[in-house]
C-alpha cells in the first residue's frame, strides 16, 4: 500500500471581506507560489489537481473553471473538483494517490462568504422538498440544535463561552468584537438568535487555502518531516433533522473510530472544524478526545471560517504541527451541512 503525506500548506489571510473575485484566482495564486517556492517545485511537478468549492457561494455556474486561471491550463493538467469543503477534495486526491497513477497532488479550496446571504446560502444544502422551501438560516439551524443540547443537559452555557474564549485567546482574533477576559463577560453579551450570542457562530470569512500531497519517496524529498495520513474517514447522515440526535455525531464517532484505529488516547493536536462552540462540544465527545488533548490551537473555525476552505485548513494546520516537530500524532476534523451533517476525520502522524 502507498503511504500518502501532507508535505505542504499555504493559506490566504483571514479576512471579512476581500476585494476580489468570487472565483478565488487573487487569493489562491498567492497560496500557490507560496508552495511552489517552499517545497522547490512547479506546476508541471503535480501530477493532480482537485479543488473544493461551491457555484451557489460564488454566484456562477462551473465556477471552479474560473478558478483554473490561477493554475495555469497549459500545458495540460489533471484536474478533478467537488461542490464541498476542500477537504473532501483532499480524500478525492489521496484515493488518487493510492491507485499510483500520481505521485504529488495539490488540493485548493476558495470562498468568498461576503459577496452573498451566506446565512440564507447555506440553506440550501437542506433537503430540496421539505426543508429548503422554509428557508431556515443555518444560524437558526445550528440555534435549535444547541438548544436541544441546553435543555437535555449534555452541555452548559458556560461550557459554549468557555470554547469561543480558547477560540479567541488561541487565535488572538480580537477585529469581530470587544475581547472578552472571563465567561461571565461573554455571558453578559446580547442574544444573537437565542440561545446563541456572536461568540458562539463563526464569522463570514473570505479565504483560500492549498495543500500539497505526495507519495512515499517523493514526499521524503519534499519535506524533511511529512505528515503522514495514516487513518482517513467520511460518513453522512441523514439531511432530515427531525431524524437523527442533533446533540450527537454518530458519523463523525464512526469515521473517528476508523481513522484512528480506536486510539483517540494517544492524539496530541485536534483541529477541529465546529462553526458552532456547542458542535466544539459535539465533536470532543463523539471521537473521544481526553483532557491531554490539545484542540483548535488554531483558533478554529470560530476564529475564521472561510466557507469551503476551513476544513482543508483544519487538515494543515494539523499537518504544520508534524512538520515542526511540536507533535507526532494529530487529528484533523471537516464537516458540511447542517448541524454537522457529514463528516470527515483524518489522522496525521510523523515518522522517523
Amino acid at each position: 500500500m502507498t503511504d500518502v503525506a501532507v508535505v505542504g500548506f499555504a493559506h490566504a489571510p483571514h479576512v471579512r471581506r476581500t476585494e476580489g473575485t468570487t472565483n478565488g484566482v487573487e487569493m489562491l495564486m498567492p497560496c500557490f507560489h507560496q508552495l511552489y517556492e517552499e517545497l522547490g517545485i512547479q506546476q508541471t511537478d503535480i501530477g493532480f489537481w482537485c479543488s473544493g468549492s461551491s457555484d451557489y457561494l460564488a454566484g456562477r455556474a462551473f465556477s471552479f473553471i474560473s478558478a483554473i486561471d490561477s493554475i495555469g491550463a497549459v500545458p495540460p493538467i489533471n484536474e478533478s473538483h467537488v461542490e464541498m469543503d476542500a477537504a473532501w477534495a483532499l480524500y478525492e486526491a489521496y484515493i488518487k494517490i493510492l491507485t499510483g497513477q500520481v505521485e504529488t497532488a495539490l488540493v485548493y479550496g476558495f470562498g468568498k462568504s461576503s459577496a452573498g446571504v451566506l446565512r440564507r446560502i447555506l440553506a440550501l444544502q437542506t433537503d430540496p422538498y421539505t426543508v429548503a422551501p422554509l428557508w431556515p438560516d443555518a444560524v437558526s439551524m445550528a440555534g435549535l440544535q444547541a438548544r436541544l443540547g441546553l435543555d437535555s443537559g449534555k452541555w452548559t452555557a458556560e461550557q459554549m463561552a468557555q470554547v469561543a474564549l480558547d477560540s479567541f485567546a488561541a487565535a488572538q482574533r480580537t477585529d469581530r468584537e470587544p475581547p472578552a477576559k472571563s465567561i461571565d463577560e461573554l455571558l453578559a453579551r446580547p442574544y444573537f438568535a437565542d440561545p446563541l450570542r456572536r461568540h458562539d457562530i463563526a464569522p463570514i470569512t473570505d479565504g483560500a487555502a492549498a495543500i500539497v500531497l505526495a507519495a512515499d519517496g517523493r514526499a521524503r524529498e519534499l519535506r524533511e518531516n511529512p505528515a503522514w495520513i495514516t487513518g482517513i474517514e467520511h460518513r453522512i447522515e441523514t439531511p432530515v433533522l427531525g431524524a437523527r440526535d442533533l446533540t450527537v455525531s454518530t458519523s463523525t464517532a464512526t469515521s473517528a473510530a476508523i481513522a484512528t484505529g480506536g486510539d483517540a488516547s494517544s492524539i496530541e493536536v485536534a483541529e477541529l472544524h465546529a462553526p458552532f462552540s456547542h458542535q466544539q462540544l459535539i465533536l470532543t465527545e463523539a471521537i473521544g478526545l481526553g483532557a491531554d488533548t490539545k484542540i483548535n490551537p488554531s483558533g478554529g473555525a470560530l476564529a475564521a471560517n472561510p466557507m469551503f476552505v476551513a476544513g482543508l485548513e483544519r487538515i494543515g494546520f494539523a499537518a504544520q504541527h508534524i512538520f515542526n516537530g511540536t507533535a507526532t500524532r494529530t487529528l484533523a476534523h471537516a464537516t458540511s451541512g447542517a448541524g454537522l451533517q457529514q463528516n470527515l476525520v483524518a489522522v496525521l502522524e510523523g515518522k522517523n
